[in-house]
């Protein structure tokens, strides 16, 4: 009998990529054999790796969990994978999981790095759990409070689970800010206000930048309020980005601070674990509403034309699903 083997997404080159076929262990003792049924392509991140633009400085930091490869190819990366234990510890044994997967069919890996999708989240859906998770911790580390006036600059996947997750929130004003006016459908109904960067309030408590742009991060400059902190979950890549210090930062006194997910925010480091973290993002998505994030889905066997459509922009979407074989017949949680 021929040994066990697994199809993967590569990125191979500056804008090109292949699937490649790789040997596949069979699971040992606290390990667990995963079928994938759905991965989610991270547009902002992946886009970056597909051009070969991480920087070299932060390239070990920016390596995801299960990364294969180097910065900037060959590297098999990705971190959205929602599958089916198909061998395994009994209690996940047929359970529907995350993982932090690149785009793989099938994978071995030690059972605790799954988390088991809750009953009533939809494994289509669970794809977004990074995103919501990236979410969670950048609102731990901002903060918002009773009656805060918040705005939410850049309204692609993060911002959008930024959005959702805020509404939530006994918030004063709650305004979505994008340069796409496209994006005022989806925004409002997430239950935020829309508005264009030039016509956006200022004086804000809270001020949470997704866009990913030099003018987004300066327009968040202007609309913090005095002694106010922007919070910053753009990854920018090696493009240098130019900040205009000399304005607002200084005059007005503020901060600018870091939100990344590779950590759980300080604010809560100590009394929350990665895994509980997760495990609260996954929680959340028994919200209907994200369904609205997703676009496609695209089956796994054209992923390397669909990965260079996305990047290019011929695909829209928050986050695009890519649909494994078998994925219809196995998609509910047991």
């Amino acid at each position: 009998m021929s040994p066990p083997t697994a199809l993967a997404y590569w990125t191979t080159g500056p804008h090109a990529g292949e699937l490649r076929r790789e040997p596949l262990h069979e699971p040992g003792p606290g390990e667990a054999l995963v079928r994938a049924l759905y991965s989610g392509y991270s547009r902002g991140t992946e886009r970056l790796v597909h051009a070969n633009r991480v920087p070299e400085r932060v390239a070990e930091l920016m390596a995801a969990p299960h990364q294969e490869g180097a910065f900037p190819c060959p590297v098999k990366y990705g971190y959205l994978s929602v599958g089916v234990v198909e061998d395994g510890p009994a209690d996940i044994l047929g359970h529907t999981v995350f993982c932090l997967y690149p785009h793989q069919d099938r994978y071995v890996v030690r059972a605790d790095e799954l988390a088991v999708v809750p009953h009533g989240v939809p494994a289509r859906r669970a794809v977004l759990a990074g995103a919501v998770e990236t979410a969670v911790n950048a609102l731990w580390d901002a903060a918002p409070r009773l009656g805060d006036r918040v705005a939410v600059v850049g309204c692609g996947l993060v911002g959008s689970a930024l959005l959702t997750l805020l509404r939530r929130f006994p918030l004063a004003r709650l305004e979505a800010i994008d340069s796409d006016p496209a994006r005022a459908g989806l925004t409002e109904r997430l239950g935020a206000d829309f508005a264009l960067p030039a016509d956006a309030h200022d004086d804000c408590d809270v001020v949470l930048h997704c866009s990913a742009s030099a003018e987004g991060l300066a327009r968040c400059l202007e609309l913090v309020g005095d002694d106010g902190e922007v919070t910053e979950l753009s990854w920018y890549g090696d493009p240098r980005v130019v900040v205009p210090l000399g304005a607002d930062f200084h005059a007005r006194r503020l901060s600018l601070r870091a939100s990344q997910v590779g950590q759980v925010a300080l604010a809560r480091r100590h009394r929350r674990t990665r895994a509980q973290r997760l495990a609260l993002a996954l929680g959340l998505l028994a919200d209907p509403v994200y369904d609205e994030f997703l676009g496609g889905p695209s089956d796994f066997a054209e992923l390397p034309a669909i990965v260079e459509a996305l990047a290019s922009g011929r695909l829209d979407g928050l986050c695009h699903v890519i649909r494994y074989p078998g994925a219809e017949e196995d998609s509910c949680t047991p």
